[in-house]
Order: structure tokens, then sequence, then C-alpha cells
């Protein structure tokens, strides 16, 4: 398997597993300061990951002061999230760019010394 399919496989599923997790927290939340039953609680979760808002009403101040924190880290985990996934697309693209870094700089100057 080429090294950028292996990366972007390993990119994929670290970003599912973030997403996974995130939605655990947010379900456990939901069902523990709100009272909600787990499928209205992974409903809720949901609905805030994915940046749409919550499908029931707050009733309890720990519940709303979890679901504020919840939202602002669901977008922080968003951003990260699609980091994830594109960063080896994107890390691709450079490469195809032959956008140097400093490192290969390096390696072309050892080479040209090495050459002469």
């Amino acid at each position: 398997m080429p090294a950028f399919l292996l990366r972007l496989a390993w990119s994929a599923l670290f970003a599912l597993s973030s997403i996974a997790i995130s939605l655990g927290i947010g379900m456990l939340g939901y069902h523990h300061f709100e009272s909600l039953p787990w499928i209205d609680a992974y409903a809720d979760a949901s609905m805030i990951l994915s940046g749409m808002g919550p499908l029931h009403q707050l009733t309890t101040t720990p519940g709303k002061i979890f679901a504020g924190t919840y939202a602002l880290f669901s977008g922080l985990a968003f951003i990260t999230i699609t980091g994830l996934l594109f960063g080896p697309i994107i890390h691709r693209f450079f490469h195809k760019l032959h956008l140097a870094d400093e490192e290969d700089g390096q390696r072309n100057a050892k080479k040209n010394r090495n050459s002469s």
C-alpha cells in the first residue's frame, strides 16, 4: 500500500475515533445532567457536534453549563478533525507542487556539495 494511502487511512481512523469519543462525551453529559434517555442524549449530542443545535429544552443549570461547554468543545473538535482528514491530502498537494521545506533545502545543498 502506498505511503499516502496509509497516511490517509490512519488520519481517517483517528478522525472517526475522535468523533466517536466526542459523541460519547456529549451523550454522557446529556444523560447525566439533563436525565435524557440514551437515544435523546445521542440525538442532542450529535446535533451539537454537527453544529445544528440542541433538540430538547434544557431545564437544569448544570445541563445548560454542560451544553455551552460542549458546544465550544464541538466547534474546536470540528476544526481539528477537519485538519486531520485533509492534512495528508494537503501534504501530498504541496509535494506535487514541489514546495520545499527546510529539510529539503538542506538535503539539496548536501547533494550539490557531494556532486562537485
